[in-house]
C-alpha cells in the first residue's frame, strides 16, 4: 500500500514528493514545523499543537497556507489515505520558493508539506527499566521556543547521545539543564516536588510538557517551574523526560550518575499513569 504525502494543494505517492529547489525551508531553514501523534485515527491535543504551530508562524512574520479550519480537513484526509489508526502527522510550513535572497520575499505563498508515520513510542522495556542520558552544550539559537525548521545543534546533539549509546541529551547552559535535544527535562528532588526549566524563549515549551504540568497539579502534585543545575540532578529521587514521540519516560542516569535508587521513581510511575489515561480519554487508545 502506497504511502500518501501532501505536498503544496496535492496529495501525492511519497517517492514523488518533491519541494523546489528554492524553497526557503531548503535553502535557509526558514521554516517551522509540528510533530502530532494520532490513535485510533484522531490527534491528540491538536488544538494545542495548532495553536503552537500558528504562534511559531506568527514569530517568524509569516502565515498560515490555509485556514485553520481548512488544514484540519486536509490532515484528517491525510490520515484517512494512509489507513493507519495510530502513528504520527509530520506538518512543515515554509516561507515559500523564491530568489535566493536573505529578506523576506515578496508575494510569496507560504509552502506546506505534510507527511504520515509509524508511531514513534519507547519501547516496553525503557519504560519499565528507564534510560540513560548525556549531557551536551546547548549551542542552539536564541530563540528556542519558536518550532523552527533549523534543527543541526540539535542532530548534533542527539547524534552525541546515539554514539554514547544513551537514549537523549540534556543540554547544559553553563551548569543549568534547558531541555533534551528532542524532549523536555524533568528532575523530581526530595520533596516530592517536579522541577522543570520555565518556559522562555531558552526551550520550546512541549506540549507533553504543558498537559502534563497540568495533571500533576489537578491530582496534588506539586511542580516548580524554575530552572535546575547539574547538581541538582544528581541529588534529584528521580527525573524524566516528555515528548510527544516518548510520552513520559524515566531517566535513571545521567552521564554516570545514578539517579535516586536507579529505577523509575513512584512520582514518575504516577504522572505516566496519568498521561496515559489522558490518551485513553481524549482518543480510546489503550497501552
Amino acid at each position: 500500500m502506497s504511502r500518501i504525502s501532501y505536498v503544496n494543494g496535492r496529495y501525492v505517492n511519497h517517492h514523488e514528493a518533491m519541494v523546489h529547489v528554492e524553497d526557503r525551508g531548503y535553502q535557509f531553514a526558514d521554516g517551522i514545523y509540528e510533530y502530532v501523534a494520532f490513535y485510533n485515527g484522531m490527534l491528540l491535543d491538536g488544538d494545542l499543537h495548532f495553536d503552537r504551530l500558528e504562534r511559531s508562524l506568527y514569530e517568524l512574520q509569516m502565515h498560515m497556507p490555509m485556514s485553520r479550519a481548512a488544514l484540519e480537513i486536509v490532515v484528517e484526509e491525510l490520515i484517512e489515505r494512509n489507513f493507519k489508526q495510530d502513528g504520527g502527522l509530520y506538518i512543515q510550513i515554509t516561507r515559500g520558493v523564491a530568489r535566493r535572497d536573505h529578506g523576506f520575499p515578496k508575494r510569496v505563498r507560504p509552502a506546506l508539506v505534510m507527511t504520515v508515520c509509524a508511531p514513534k513510542l519507547p519501547k516496553a522495556h525503557e519504560v519499565a527499566a528507564g534510560v540513560r542520558v548525556i549531557t551536551q552544550p546547548d549551542i542552539r539559537w536564541g530563540r528556542r521556543d519558536i518550532k523552527s525548521i533549523s534543527l543541526l545543534a540539535n542532530i548534533l546533539a542527539k547524534q552525541e547521545a546515539a554514539n554514547a549509546v544513551a537514549r537523549e541529551a540534556w543540554l547544559l547552559e553553563g551548569k543549568v539543564v534547558t531541555e533534551g535535544s528532542a524532549s523536555n527535562a524533568y528532575i523530581v528532588n526530595k520533596k516530592g516536588e517536579v522541577v522543570t526549566h520555565p518556559a522562555n524563549e531558552k526551550i520550546l515549551g512541549g506540549i507533553t510538557r504543558d498537559v502534563l504540568l497540568r495533571l500533576a497539579q489537578d491530582n496534588g502534585i506539586p511542580v516548580a517551574e524554575k530552572a535546575f543545575t547539574l547538581a541538582q540532578v544528581e541529588d534529584a529521587a528521580e527525573a524524566f523526560l516528555t515528548s510527544t514521540s516518548a510520552n513520559v519516560l524515566p531517566v535513571v542516569k545521567v552521564d554516570d550518575m545514578i539517579i535516586g535508587s536507579s529505577r523509575p521513581g513512584p512520582v514518575t510511575q504516577k504522572l505516566n499513569a496519568l498521561y496515559t489515561q489522558h490518551i485513553l480519554m481524549q482518543t480510546g487508545k489503550q497501552f
